[in-house]
C-alpha cells in the first residue's frame, strides 16, 4: 500500500483521488433504507450495466446507461439526497458516479459502502430487470 501511494503522489494522482473522495461521505445502511422509504434518494449504481440488469437497490439508475445524460435524470434540486454505489466496501467505481453528481451541483451526494453485495446480505429488497 505505501508503495501504490507513494507512487501516486510521484505521479501526483493521489492527492486528487483522496480529495474527491474524501468529498463523498457514507451512508449507513439504516439510513439509506429510511430514505428509500421515504422517496427522498436518488441512487446512483456503478456496478454497470451487466451487473444492474441482475439486480440493484430498488429505484436505482444505471450510471453507466445515463452519464451522457446524468444531468436530466437527476432531480433539480441541487441540495437533493443523491448516494453512489458500487459493489461492496473495496469497490470504487462508485467515485465516478458520485463526483459526476458533485460535478454538476449536487451538495449532498454519498456513498453507500456496504454496496450491492452488503444490501444483499441485508436480506433488503431487490430489483431485478
Amino acid at each position: 500500500m505505501k508503495l501504490l501511494t507513494a507512487l501516486l503522489l510521484s505521479l501526483g494522482l493521489a492527492g486528487a483521488v483522496f480529495a474527491k473522495s474524501s468529498k463523498v461521505p457514507d451512508i449507513s445502511h439504516a439510513d439509506l433504507q429510511k430514505a428509500i422509504a421515504a422517496k427522498s434518494v436518488t441512487l446512483l449504481d456503478a456496478n454497470g450495466t451487466e451487473s444492474f440488469k441482475e439486480g440493484r437497490i430498488p429505484g436505482a439508475i444505471d450510471y453507466d446507461a445515463a452519464k451522457a445524460k446524468l444531468a436530466s435524470v437527476l432531480p433539480k434540486d441541487k441540495g437533493a439526497l443523491i448516494v453512489a454505489y458500487c459493489g461492496n466496501e473495496y469497490c470504487s467505481a462508485y467515485l465516478s458516479a458520485a463526483m459526476a453528481a458533485v460535478d454538476l451541483g449536487y451538495t449532498n451526494v454519498k456513498h453507500y459502502s456496504r454496496g450491492i453485495d452488503g444490501w444483499k446480505k441485508s436480506g433488503a429488497k431487490m430489483e431485478k430487470s
